[in-house]
């Protein structure tokens, strides 16, 4: 596009190129990597390590120890995002890129759908049964799929992504992380990778967490109630895989004896 000349000046004259599709100006909520100096690189790489370390002790550490490292895994994580936290929109808590990636949780429906059956057909579906008690065993898993979420890619991407230019490959290594704490679960292992790889790549496009933890609780609810406990050690990961010990009246999640709310608190670190 030329800029009409000026009566002033009329030599000159100004060239004004379109924005091509790659420059337009980006959303507020896209995945924007500004170039992080060596300092914040070591910083961002001392977090990712630290974080997963206690991660890692926390889950692999026997009663009642587990309880207490959990709680320092928790502080740690507080801490260091308060001390870096730029935005709600950066962790992908906001409105927009909601619907771009909404598919994700129709998908997620469809895929429980079809396994519900099969395990209906199987004869290994098992669910707490009444409205009450879905919403009893389960409504701490899904805030449980969120706060997950929210570390996958509000803290761990986010992370990988200032010190790795290549934005598969962080996402990759983001999965990678998330798939090795469900060790030694064979279902879950193979499975969090999948899905957190997907998560990622969803969330780099997206910037938007929500659509993700729905269909993580999707995914884990549809898990839970269609592998028997037997394989799926009641989802549990670390230590506490070893130590499942299942009981007859053992439908899903928890004892349903046992309410929600203690549930989480006893045994959250060593559920996915």
């Amino acid at each position: 596009m030329v800029v009409p000349v000026s009566p002033k000046f009329p030599l000159l004259r100004q060239e004004v190129t379109p924005l091509s599709a790659s420059e337009e100006p980006v959303p507020a909520c896209a995945c924007v990597v500004d170039a992080a100096s060596p300092r914040n690189v070591a910083w961002d790489v001392a977090e990712l390590f630290i974080g997963y370390a206690l991660i890692l002790v926390a889950i692999w550490t026997p009663h009642p120890l587990q309880h207490w490292l959990y709680f320092v895994a928790l502080g740690w994580f507080i801490v260091s995002i308060t001390l870096s936290f730029e935005s709600w929109k950066a962790m992908g808590c906001c409105v927009a890129g909601f619907w771009r990636s909404s598919w994700i949780v129709a998908v997620a429906l469809t895929v429980a759908g079809v396994a519900t059956w099969f395990a209906a057909t199987l004869h290994t579906l098992h669910h707490p049964g009444a409205p009450v008690r879905w919403v009893l065993t389960f409504g701490g898993y899904a805030v449980w799929a969120l706060f997950q979420q929210l570390l996958l890619q509000g803290y761990f991407l986010a992370r990988a992504l200032r010190f790795i230019p290549n934005a598969n490959a962080a996402a990759l290594l983001a999965a990678s992380v998330f798939a090795l704490a469900h060790l030694p679960n064979p279902v879950l292992t193979p499975l969090t990778l999948i899905w957190g790889l997907t998560a990622c790549l969803l969330f780099i496009r997206s910037r938007n967490v929500y659509p993700l933890a729905i269909a993580h609780a999707v995914f884990g609810i549809c898990v839970a109630i269609t592998v028997p406990a037997s394989i799926l050690h009641n989802m549990r990961v670390g230590l506490g895989y070893f130590n499942y010990h299942p009981t007859p009246a053992q439908l899903s999640h928890s004892d349903h004896a046992v309410s929600t709310s203690e549930w989480v608190k006893a045994e959250a670190p060593t559920r996915r």
